[in-house]
């Protein structure tokens, strides 16, 4: 498919239009000029060598696209992920040859495994030194092959449009990604005829969205209206499809329960009654123990990961499942489907709303608050009103009350991810942004960057642990420099909290190379010229967040939360979900 095309002339006397000359273009202006007709606004990057043409390009295109200078690679794709996951729109960074180009790789496996459309433009060597080790060159389409949705390298400028416009159309459609287009210096800097831009619409060999088989869609009505104890596991897939709507009509119509994934999370409305809770390791009770004993699982846009089942092999063995799912990979690639439904979640379910029949199932919800219940009196009344250290569970119950739980929250990833997840009433789509299947710490300073400047009018809040912090902490200096109005939370227990926690429950309290000697982190956030405080006793915590929301500028909090600060509940690796711990275990 071709998506460069000469422009039409009016036909003219061949002589006299000879000697007049073609308006030509360089490949890096092509390359802006694809990406405002792509709608593009934004871009993250930092220049070098091999993308420079591409820079000088942009020089005159400060009308029309805004570049961020981040201070690390890393922390441009970050930024880009919190701008798609927040915007819906694919986020776009540039990087040079070499270790700019790999300094992406964390965050493209990142993007990948979590299904976040982002579009790389890296820059390579000139075409004809490719392959002699020359000054930062790397192979970076074979080093990005596992952890992209797709990639190219172009090596003629004529090539850019038709790269660029797949790009955001592989990116964008069926489940989202990230794509790599490796651009040679030469390409940059190659003159070409002006030509029209045309997006991609399709793809020969590319089928992103299947076909919905309505056979598979009311074997599964059957099976739902059918059931006794009916159970709605959600995954992001509601999100990106834009279900949010459908599902809370399906939830209401048939009076099923809703529980929610990491990523799920802000897909149904927390403070709805049919809302049961968060799934996985540290998830609530009632959700985790309620899945083996329901008798029909209903998995939407939800991939089984590890987290969510435990042992596979003790999960969910009662219960007729069907799965929803637009990737056709993940279908039967964990459990066992009774129905599979191979197709967007938004289609799935506008059909299969209409072919289930109104239901209440009161005393399965109830038997959900019931072991819920139980969960607030041993774990989460000790969380929000503790009698010695501060917890993370009571400042993030107070930040989730200061903003009624409508803000976007970024999580890196630890201890306070979980906690987050947990204690946060997320009650709107997409405003929950975290690391989920990769798990990168360093994920939330940059991402939450991106988040702010993709919806500037929303409170944006990152709350972070210690040791994930100092990851990226030097992505201040991109606040800084924009201005940013972020606020950043900062749980230090000068401990990698997660990984101590694991020592402390299996491992015999063997405390091996997880405790932090921490710089001090206001003064940090002031050589920056960011508004800090920091917080250790209970009676100025409230204090502060609401001088935090507050404030207009960027604002840095340090909250000193107890070092030995557990999460509960768990469910220890290799255990099945009813295996799930509320305390710690007694030797």
């Amino acid at each position: 498919m071709d998506v460069l095309l000469t422009k039409s002339k009016p036909t003219v006397d061949t002589e006299k239009s000879s000697n007049q000359p073609t308006n030509q273009i360089s490949g890096s202006e092509v390359l802006l000029r694809c990406l405002v007709e792509e709608g593009v606004d934004t871009i993250f990057g930092y220049p070098g060598g091999a993308i420079m043409p591409v820079y000088d390009a942009l020089y005159h295109y400060a009308d029309k696209l805004t570049h961020i200078l981040v201070r690390h690679e890393q922390g441009a794709i970050h930024a880009a992920q919190g701008f798609a996951r927040v915007t819906g729109k694919a986020g776009v960074v540039f990087a040079t040859s070499g270790p700019g180009a790999t300094n992406l790789v964390t965050g493209l496996a990142d993007a990948l495994i979590d299904s976040t459309p982002v579009v790389c433009i890296t820059g390579q060597v000139f075409a004809h030194l490719l392959g002699t080790d020359a000054f930062q060159e790397t192979d970076v389409v074979n080093t990005t092959i596992p952890v992209t949705k797709w990639n190219i390298q172009v090596t003629e400028a004529k090539d850019i449009a038709n790269a660029v416009a797949k790009a955001f159309y592989i990116a964008n459609s069926g489940r989202p990604g990230p794509v790599l287009v490796d651009i040679t210096k030469n390409a940059q800097n190659e003159m070409i005829a002006e030509a029209d831009y045309h997006k991609c619409e399709s793809i020969r060999t590319y089928k992103p969205t299947p076909v919905l088989q309505l056979s598979q869609v009311e074997a599964a009505a059957q099976l739902i209206n059918n059931a006794k104890r009916p159970y709605i596991l959600a995954g992001q897939g509601i999100l990106l499809s834009g279900a949010t709507e459908e599902l809370k009509a399906f939830s209401e119509k048939t009076g099923i329960p809703v529980a929610c994934t990491l990523l799920g999370l802000g897909g149904f409305p927390s403070d709805h009654p049919n809302y049961v809770g968060y799934l996985g390791m540290h998830g609530n009770y009632g959700p985790n123990l309620n899945t083996n004993e329901c008798d029909v699982l209903i998995a939407i846009g939800m991939r089984f990961d590890d987290r969510v089942t435990g042992n596979v092999s003790k999960y969910a063995k009662q219960a007729k499942i069907i799965h929803i799912e637009i990737d056709k990979a993940e279908i039967n690639k964990i459990v066992k489907t009774e129905v599979a439904v191979n197709a967007d979640a938004k289609e799935a379910l506008q059909i299969l709303l209409e072919k289930c029949s109104k239901n209440r199932h009161q005393a399965w919800i109830d038997s959900f608050t019931r072991l819920n219940n139980i969960e607030y009196e041993k774990v989460i009344v000790k969380e929000f009103n503790p009698t010695g250290e501060l917890t993370m569970g009571e400042v993030i119950n107070h930040l989730s009350n200061f903003t009624k739980g409508e803000a976007i929250v970024i999580t890196d990833v630890g201890q306070h991810q979980m906690v987050t997840s947990r204690y946060y009433k997320y009650k709107n789509p997409r405003t929950n942004v975290t690391s989920g299947g990769a798990g990168t710490m360093g994920f939330a300073l940059p991402a939450a960057i991106g988040a702010k400047l993709g919806v500037p009018d929303k409170e944006v809040l990152a709350v972070i642990g210690d040791g994930g912090y100092q990851m990226t902490v030097q992505e201040l200096g991109t606040i800084m420099q924009y201005q940013i109005p972020v606020k950043i939370v900062v749980l230090n227990n000068n401990f990698l909290g997660m990984v101590r926690q694991w020592q402390q429950l299996f491992h015999g309290k063997r405390y091996s190379f997880t405790e932090m000697q921490n710089p001090d982190f206001v003064k940090l956030a002031e050589a920056y010229g960011i508004p800090a405080r920091k917080v250790e006793a209970r009676e100025d915590l409230q204090g502060a967040i609401k001088e935090m929301l507050a404030s207009k500028t960027p604002y840095f909090l340090e909250v000193v939360v107890g070092k030995e600060d557990n999460v509960f509940p768990m469910v220890p690796a290799g255990a099945g979900v009813s295996d799930v711990l509320l305390e710690e275990p007694k030797d």
